[in-house]
């Protein structure tokens, strides 16, 4: 229900995976290869000559000495805030709304304006959470709960997280969810597509068995 490329989040972790594999094998290499080591040691020495020449063909007063450093800066800040708004973007479609519907018919009157008005109703997850809650107070199967709704592609979508107590069943948890969805469906007057996870934390480690095993 999120709005997070993984394909591409893969490929990129992918391609950093053998980045640092790339760089851990050449750290060892030359680490225990004498070869290796004198190879490394004239190739900085050969980049190093390389960017001091490269830093004269284009001079600048100094402090900055070259426009070579400028543009270096530039990309490195245009790096940062791409990878920012890369990383804002991970995770998105979380929404306070779970529902939404234009009111009204907006039709006219004999004064030639329109005799029914025109409006909007938003059902806030709010709403839903406090009711379910409320619903499963008084289960003692069920500990804690969280409702929260994402935009995915067949619409708003719900998750609702149930955290069991510990012994209890999770059938019976599952059956009381889908008991509740209904309900809230027949509320709404339509299906919402619905995520429900049936979890288990610290509270249900130091909670009381329902049963014995």
């Amino acid at each position: 229900m999120r709005q997070t490329n993984r394909a591409l989040n893969r490929i990129l972790l992918a391609l950093l995976g053998l980045a640092l594999l790339g760089a851990g094998a050449a750290v060892i290499a030359a680490g225990t290869l004498p070869g290796a080591a004198d190879t490394w040691t004239a190739t900085a020495s050969s980049v190093r000559d390389s960017a001091r020449n490269l830093v004269d063909t284009a001079p600048l007063p100094d402090p900055v000495r070259s426009w070579w450093l400028v543009a270096g800066i530039a990309v490195l800040l245009a790096g940062v805030a791409l990878s920012a708004a890369w990383l804002a973007s991970q995770g998105g479609g979380r929404t306070p709304r779970l529902a939404e519907e234009q009111d009204g018919t907006g039709e006219r009157d004999g004064t030639g304006g329109t005799g029914g008005a025109r409006g909007r109703t938003v059902v806030d997850v709010g709403l839903v959470s406090a009711a379910l809650r409320e619903a499963l107070s008084g289960n003692r199967d069920v500990l804690a709960t969280s409702v929260s709704a994402w935009e995915s592609r067949r619409g708003t979508a719900l998750r609702l997280r149930m955290e069991a107590r510990k012994g209890s069943s999770p059938r019976e948890l599952a059956d009381t969810a889908e008991e509740l969805i209904r309900e809230m469906d027949a509320l709404l007057g339509h299906p919402i597509p619905v995520l429900v996870r049936i979890t288990s934390g610290a509270r249900t480690q130091v909670s009381g068995s329902r049963r014995t095993r």
